[in-house]
């Protein structure tokens, strides 16, 4: 049992103001590994007083000095990846193998990629305007819970690189990674209030970190739900949000694509993760005439995603992150075989052997039409509907054909073809036979999938105010 009984704020581990505790439980074992406090509104105001406090001194350092803060955190953090490893496995239920390359190693090259960031935002001269970026102010970062690190180094980095001061709410299902993050902040020396940790629930401590007055930035990551909330809360002090929310992705499979290839593509990302992947492309279109091949395909390939402990290497897939993630996820299963989608493989019961923690089967759907619920709605589980499509207007109208704007794929042999309709697609971010992410390019979504973007330089400029100095002209000009 790991015990966290206090706070990381202005520098010092101090206690919570209240008593109360949060589980943190094992979703294969279904037993608690770790107790962490339950902060509260005051907490929330102590945290955000430091961070206030410490602004002006971080600000005023060079990028090139914060970003050797960075570099020692990183470095700290390099240090414990095998540790950090086994915690996100143990707290979140991804495989370990999975966990070592997504969930630790993936983090630290992101935080690589902004230590080397320091010539990113120059002065520019605009005739006789002069353009200075400056940092936000105190930011608060809320992350989830499905990639813990990653999203708390994707709000965290840049926003001290920027020069903001931070409070940081990690997700109170997966807070391990955050606490022991704070640790090699405090043993590198990072000045105090730069850095401050508050752990808890989301109506409690998140909301008031959303209205709280002296914060002047919210970044959340989260579901559809949490994030309109977000922004009602913030409205009322105009302060900047970025948001990063959910997602339906389509993966659009053109008449003449590699169809072995894009559905095995479609099946991994669909799963990863269990499922649990804003960005999970769990749409799968396919031209009519093709539907009988890609079923036979689609099935041949679930076979090998085996689920069981995450922490034994041959496993693809855990369990899910809660007993009550489980619960949504049998019941879009339930609703799908309700409204009349065929049901391929997969379905509500647990599989063979694992009566005991949260697990699902992977679970593809035929037939499924663009009004169910299953094509509509995040299922955020390791389900995926295949539709299908009569002509490449119909493909692209379908795939459009949601609130959500977060991610896309399209498969075609014809790279141009595939271009022209990946340009058409009302979405953030979209991958073109399988082109592979990049940590340098914006991520973010379109329509209710959210506001703003994360990675590289475009994740950086979210944390920056741009001013305008406008100077004299000479006679001569």
């Amino acid at each position: 049992m790991i015990i966290r009984d206090k706070l990381y704020i202005d520098g010092q581990w101090v206690a919570a103001h209240g008593q109360k505790k949060l589980s943190v439980v094992n979703p294969a074992t279904e037993e608690t590994i770790a107790k962490v406090p339950a902060g509260d509104a005051q907490d929330v105001n102590d945290a955000v007083r430091a961070a206030r406090v410490a602004f002006d001194g971080w600000a005023a350092l060079t990028l090139a000095e914060r970003a050797d803060w960075l570099k020692k955190i990183t470095e700290g953090l390099n240090a414990r990846s095998e540790e950090l490893t086994h915690i996100i496995t143990a707290e979140l239920g991804m495989p370990v193998e999975f966990s070592r390359s997504i969930q630790t190693a993936m983090p630290l090259e992101v935080l690589s990629l902004f230590v080397d960031m320091t010539d990113s935002f120059q002065d520019e001269q605009l005739d006789n305007s002069l353009l200075v970026r400056e940092p936000v102010g105190v930011v608060a970062c809320i992350t989830p819970w499905n990639y813990p690190l990653l999203q708390v180094v994707l709000k965290v980095a840049p926003a001290l690189l920027a020069g903001c001061t931070v409070v940081l709410k990690p997700s109170e299902i997966t807070p391990l990674d955050a606490f022991l993050l704070a640790e090699v902040v405090d043993e590198v020396g990072l000045p105090a209030g730069v850095f401050n940790l508050v752990c808890g629930i989301g109506t409690e401590v998140g909301e008031s970190l959303a209205g709280h007055p002296e914060v002047d930035m919210v970044s959340f990551t989260g579901s559809t739900r949490a994030g309109k909330r977000v922004s009602q809360l913030a409205a009322e002090t105009i302060k900047r949000v970025a948001l990063e929310l959910g997602g339906k992705s389509p993966a659009l499979v053109l008449d003449d694509a590699n169809l072995p290839l894009a559905i095995e593509a479609t099946l991994d990302s669909c799963f990863m993760n269990s499922g649990q992947t804003c960005d999970a492309m769990t749409r799968l279109l396919i031209p009519e005439d093709l539907y009988d091949q890609a079923v036979s395909l689609a099935l041949e390939m679930a076979v090998s995603f085996t689920v069981g402990d995450p922490t034994e290497a041959e496993v693809k897939l855990g369990p899910m992150v809660s007993e009550q993630q489980r619960r949504r996820v049998r019941d879009y299963i339930s609703k799908g075989i309700e409204e009349g989608a065929e049901l391929l493989c997969g379905g509500v019961e647990p599989p063979s052997g694992l009566e005991k923690g949260w697990y699902v089967r992977p679970t593809i759907f035929g037939r499924v039409t663009p009004q169910m619920t299953v094509s509509r709605e995040e299922i955020f589980g390791p389900v995926l509907s295949i539709l299908t499509y009569r002509d490449e207007e119909e493909a692209i109208r379908i795939a459009n054909d949601t609130n959500y704007g977060l991610a896309a794929a399209v498969w075609s042999a014809d790279e141009q073809r595939a271009l022209k309709v990946a340009k058409r697609l009302r979405v953030g971010q979209v991958g073109v036979n399988g082109g592979p992410g990049n940590l340098l390019a914006p991520f973010g979504g379109y329509k209710q999938s959210g506001n703003g973007r994360e990675m590289g330089r475009y994740g950086l400029e979210e944390f920056l105010e741009v001013k305008s100095i406008q100077l004299p002209k000479n006679d001569d000009q």
